[in-house]
């Protein structure tokens, strides 16, 4: 074991900075993991550029980041499955399997969630934007197949995209609109390509993430800032789309989404924002049915398995790898949608 380990910590607003720390030792049921690539999420850009999300602040240092993947290094004492070498994604989601949501199957509503990187309680959930991470091995999924750690890296996003697509309902044959192209947008695309979507048109404002969207498995790409009536032939005779992805948060994105719907169709709510506003009298009108959708459960396992088998390819959503000591650079390219969707931290040993 080495004497220290790099980690990238944020101490306030703006105030991010690649330090050091010593490594733990794995307990009994725990697992070592030297992490390979951590994907850089929205939060962990809100939490750098802003200080926090919404009403969560960020209060004390806080190692960001909760899209990691690696190979295992050592286990504790009574770790079954699990092997050096074994190259596992880390599922960042602890519920408590205790409160009333847990015991009604509801995990992902758990009262007493504790989600690594997440400054949501005091102390905060230190994240896995470091070399060596210390967690228990039911967090560990190991990949079957022979995958890169960057593919194992993108488990958690698509864990929220097949969750989303599970609050859809079938997919199969269905005319699918996905609204904003960033991360969550390109793996929606992947999903609804994979479960047999008969059309999938993706928005977005830059090039760039369409480009991409249609590598995962677009039909349709539209740049609504060039092309803002390129949604119109899907709008005629009340709408055309059966689902909707809406992973933009935008209330022209949404104004849009549901002008495409057609009556009784169906819109995801992926994206998360503060109070924004919704067309509801097209909502009423049409009967649409909105559909929340938070977080994963189950799904990560099966984002696991859909990527260690290729049944999903996550490759052409990264478009940017800089090596952990460079973290400013990479959160700068995360922030810029013009020309990136999906970056990664390398964890390359310095």
């Amino acid at each position: 074991m080495t004497d220290t380990i790099r980690i990238c910590r944020l101490h306030a607003r703006g105030d991010l900075r690649v330090e050091t720390m010593a490594p733990e030792a794995p307990g009994p049921g725990e697992v070592a993991v030297a992490i390979g690539a951590g994907g850089i999420c929205g939060s962990d850009l809100h939490y750098y550029q802003e200080g926090g999300i919404g009403t969560i602040r960020v209060q004390e240092p806080i190692i960001l980041g909760h899209e990691a993947a690696g190979h295992v290094v050592a286990s504790g004492p009574g770790v079954e499955g699990l092997a050096p070498g074994d190259l596992v994604a880390l599922n960042p989601s602890h519920p408590c399997d205790r409160c009333a949501f847990c015991r009604a199957g509801l995990r992902n509503q758990c009262r007493n969630m504790v989600f690594l990187g997440s400054a949501m309680y005091l102390p905060h959930a230190q994240g896995l934007f470091r070399d060596r991470v210390v967690v228990k091995a039911s967090q560990c999924h190991r990949l079957p197949g022979a995958v890169g750690v960057a593919e194992a890296a993108c488990a958690e996003p698509l864990a929220v995209c097949l969750h989303a697509a599970r609050q859809a309902g079938g997919i199969e044959g269905r005319r699918v609109l996905v609204t904003g192209a960033g991360p969550i947008g390109a793996f929606c695309t992947a999903v609804a390509a994979a479960a047999g979507a008969s059309e999938i048109v993706v928005t977005d404002l830059h090039d760039l993430p369409l480009s991409v969207a249609r590598q995962m498995g677009a039909t349709h790409t539209i740049n609504v800032a060039s092309d803002p009536a390129g949604l119109d032939s899907w709008k005629a005779e009340r709408g055309q789309i059966d689902l909707v992805f809406e992973c933009s948060a935008a209330a022209p994105a949404i104004e849009e989404a549901v002008a495409c719907l057609r009556p009784h169709g169906r819109l995801v709510q992926v994206g998360s924002a503060g109070p924004t506003a919704v067309p509801l009298n097209q909502i009423v009108g049409k009967e649409i049915a909105f559909q929340g959708s938070f977080r994963f459960d189950e799904e990560f396992g099966e984002a696991v398995e859909a990527i260690g088998t290729r049944r999903i390819d996550v490759r052409p959503a990264v478009t940017g790898a800089w090596p952990l000591d460079e973290a400013r650079h990479a959160f700068a390219a995360a922030a810029d949608r013009s020309r990136s969707v999906k970056v990664h931290l390398r964890f390359d040993a310095p």
